[in-house]
């Protein structure tokens, strides 16, 4: 992880690809060759969990902490393997180039899998793969694939509205319902395993030409999930399964009434005393699935803000000590070699910087944060950056360059980034600017969002946090991809030593 280095941050969804969205096939293997081509030897991407529409299909709002997302799964390499026939894929909708149509593609693809299953269903029972996949994921698939079905046989209700027996896991109503659905969920086993299949596809890809994932682990788990219903204990419920408190942050400059997540929170006092089992099997298969991982929220790690789940807002909650040294004791013991990112943007205090130099884990430093009056002493001006860090422009929750720079820095913002750089920027280069200050930090590892190296603007922007619908759906499209970007990339690579 001291490596000097630099990658780009692009989530799977953004990809090119003939089916609406970015998935696992030939597009992304492009995209891999693309960045050996810059000289890029990270890809930084999303959590890779199925979405949802109710949750305005962000990624950090899942079904399950540990299932893959269907919609990545590529048509294009299902007729490869011999699940699908290529007359399967021709009757495909037309699709925007240039953002993702949710809805659409999901009822494209769910018809496209379901196809799939159709015709390997007979075969299952015989294929020593699925069988072992099946085997050694069962730890959570089981659990998974029967809370899928359960969900779709009531009507798409929140496990805590399901009939009690189901809702509190009574061992008859889980042994009928597991042998009157099973054909429905071998059918999302399956998923899965063509998911993971094809993931684990593209990462040797990517590992055999030296660029290396960085993947993203969001701290909280959705309370609507396999994670909570399967494993109640894990968190702070009361009797009825309902949560008793949920995760926040407090009240500050941004928000006078802070921010209600609304994910119940964990019970860490029984975490430790089942010695963090949970999250030993959760960090083991990101470890799996990625060269490197990102730790969401990082200071809900020494402390988080914990509110009364009856209250409206965040303003009435309170700080909860965790067991930290205990928790990255047990981790470290389990993977001395632990590469994470530890996800520090925000207010943090010294307790949080405390662990993060105590166990080493690189912070993120973001270039949009640095220019105020504070500017000479700023932690995210590069003059200011350490080795061990992580420099981006910005991440997927902030404008891209080109739209901070026409849309939210101010007049005086402005003013300073000037003075830093020596000379006015203008709006239709500023990404080069902010790239060039990134590649030149002493950071060992710079991450730019591919809407930043492309130098698009606002309407090119994944998230805006405060906005529940409408995000997670700009896609990049291939004719963006020219040599003159993998060029131009490269030769900033090389300069400053990160090729």
């Amino acid at each position: 992880m001291h490596t000097r280095r630099s990658g780009i941050l692009l989530h799977l969804t953004s990809l090119p690809s003939p089916f609406g969205i970015g998935d696992l096939g030939p597009g992304a293997r492009r995209f891999a060759d693309f960045l050996g081509a810059a000289a890029q030897s990270i890809w930084q991407v999303l959590p890779l969990s199925p979405t949802s529409e109710a949750c305005g299909n962000s990624p950090y709002c899942s079904y399950s902490a540990f299932a893959g997302n269907p919609l990545f799964i590529s048509p294009e390499l299902l007729v490869e393997e011999g699940y699908l026939v290529k007359v399967d894929t021709m009757d495909c909708p037309q699709f925007p180039a240039g953002r993702v149509d949710f809805e659409k593609v999901a009822g494209y693809k769910h018809r496209l899998l379901k196809r799939a299953f159709g015709r390997y269903w007979a075969r299952l029972g015989g294929d020593c793969d699925f069988r072992e996949f099946c085997k050694e994921n069962a730890y959570w698939l089981d659990d998974y694939a029967l809370f899928v079905s359960l969900k779709e046989r009531f009507g798409g209700l929140s496990w805590c509205d399901w009939p009690a027996p189901y809702r509190n896991r009574e061992e008859t109503a889980l042994r009928e319902s597991r042998e009157q659905l099973k054909e429905r969920s071998e059918m999302e086993k399956f998923f899965q395993f063509l998911f993971f299949k094809q993931w684990f596809g593209l990462k040797r890809y990517c590992n055999g030409r030296k660029i290396q994932i960085v993947g993203d682990i969001p701290i909280y788990v959705s309370y609507d999930s396999s994670d909570v219903w399967a494993n109640p204990g894990n968190f702070k419920l009361d009797a009825e399964r309902n949560p008793l408190f949920v995760a926040g942050v407090p009240p500050d400059y941004f928000s006078e009434t802070g921010q209600l997540w609304g994910n119940p929170v964990y019970d860490w006092e029984a975490l430790g005393r089942a010695g963090y089992s949970w999250w030993l099997l959760r960090i083991e298969h990101n470890l799996r699935l990625f060269d490197m991982t990102r730790l969401d929220h990082f200071r809900g790690f020494v402390a988080y803000w914990e509110v009364a789940a009856s209250e409206k807002t965040a303003i009435r909650g309170e700080w909860v000590n965790v067991p930290v040294r205990d928790f990255f004791d047990t981790l470290l013991k389990r993977f001395p070699h632990l590469p994470v990112i530890a996800e520090d943007l925000g207010v943090i205090t010294p307790d949080v910087r405390q662990v993060m130099t105590a166990y080493g884990f690189p912070g993120m430093k973001l270039l949009h944060f640095a220019f105020g009056e504070d500017l000479p002493i700023n932690p995210y001006a590069p003059h200011n950056h350490e080795p061990n860090c992580v420099v981006y422009t910005g991440t997927h929750d902030n404008n891209t360059t080109r739209g901070w720079f026409e849309n939210d820095l101010d007049d005086r913002g402005k003013e300073l980034l000037a003075e830093y750089l020596g000379r006015s920027p203008a709006k239709d280069s500023v990404h080069r600017d902010l790239l060039r200050l990134a590649m030149m930090s002493v950071a060992d590892t710079a991450i730019t969002p591919m809407q930043d190296v492309l130098g698009l603007g606002e309407d090119a922007r994944m998230n805006m946090p405060s906005v529940a619908f409408g995000n997670w759906g700009w896609r990049v499209k291939p004719e963006q991809l020219t040599p003159a970007v993998e060029e131009e990339l490269a030769a900033m690579s090389r300069l400053f030593g990160r090729a």
